[in-house]
């Protein structure tokens, strides 16, 4: 038996508690992690309070981050006592996930922890963290430079924006950030922003053009946030989108694409082919100032992450929450 968040549905209602579990009731998997961590992400909040339609099959344990030791395989690239961490694929969605003492997962699934994290280092930067550096590479990939200009980073005391702002900074960009939450603009400006604009000026309706100004932009908030990020982003500058907190409308016009050539880049996290996930681990381990993570992240335990799910879906948290599942 081991101890984990299980989501259960059925006639009594929609509810997640803290259960003893079966091993025997894990799913099918050809790698067996005994978890030390997982985190607490935007998905999962929706997973815990059943605000959003997250959740596929019943009974499910949610946790869209994991990081562990390999307890048993029968995968190639995998032996007992490995250490691994796992971002994405669906589960916590579709496959019983990391808020749990055990997961059953599929070996392509997992990664190597890289050597330069500890395993709370690791969910420190979790599928946030790994969003953001896919952000960042495609920006690179797209040619874009410090020297091109400022980058904007919307949700900047979320996850995904504390980790950007922070890359962005150390890696020579100017950012600038947005954020709905003027007591924590210390604390952005701390991961590098030169300077914090109110969310205020993103969130309403506006105009199909505006005045140029940004080179790039990393965006967790869809709707008008990012249709005015683009009517505002400079000529052949690059739009990141990994997110929806705003909604998952783009109330836009074409005129930022065909008239300043502006790129649209959207960026899955879940389902990203393993290479590119290793690439972004990868670079997490050189451009991201680990020193960082102590202020970006804060730890809870198991039982502590039921009660915060609603905390995050406010927006009440800020940057990244490490869960202990051992306590």
């Amino acid at each position: 038996m081991f101890k984990g968040i299980l989501i259960e549905k059925d006639e009594a209602g929609y509810r997640a508690a803290i259960k003893s579990i079966d091993e025997a009731d894990l799913p099918d998997g050809e790698v067996t992690v005994r978890v030390s961590h997982s985190t607490l992400n935007y998905k999962d909040g929706l997973a815990i309070t059943g605000k959003g339609p997250v959740v596929r099959r019943f009974p499910m344990v949610p946790g869209i981050d994991l990081v562990g030791t390999v307890e048993s395989s029968v995968h190639p690239e995998f032996a007992v006592g490995d250490p691994v961490l796992l971002n994405g694929w669906g589960v916590g969605e579709g496959h019983w996930g990391g808020l749990a003492q055990k997961a059953r997962l599929k070996g392509d699934w997992l990664v190597p922890l890289p050597k330069q994290f500890s395993p709370q280092q690791a969910m420190a930067i979790g599928t946030a963290g790994y969003t953001a550096m896919l952000c960042i590479l495609a920006l690179e990939r797209h040619g874009i430079t410090p020297a091109h200009g400022e980058i904007l980073v919307s949700g900047a005391a979320g996850g995904v924006g504390s980790v950007a702002t922070a890359v962005l900074a150390k890696l020579g960009y100017t950012v600038v950030a947005v954020s709905g939450r003027s007591e924590e603009h210390d604390y952005i400006k701390r991961l590098g922003a030169s300077e914090v604009l109110q969310r205020s000026e993103f969130s309403a309706p506006g105009k199909p053009l505006a005045k140029e100004r940004w080179a790039g932009a990393v965006d967790v908030v869809g709707s008008h946030t990012l249709a005015n990020i683009c009517a505002g982003t400079r000529y052949r500058g690059v739009v990141t989108a990994c997110g929806l907190a705003g909604g998952m409308d783009f109330p836009a016009t074409v005129a930022p694409f065909i008239l300043r050539g502006v790129t649209l880049a959207g960026i899955d996290s879940v389902m990203c082919p393993r290479a590119d996930r290793l690439e972004a681990w990868r670079r997490l381990g050189t451009d991201l100032d680990i020193a960082k993570l102590d202020m970006i992240s804060s730890e809870i335990s198991l039982e502590e992450a039921i009660r915060a799910a609603t905390k995050l879906i406010n927006g009440e948290i800020r940057g990244r929450i490490i869960v202990d599942v051992n306590r």
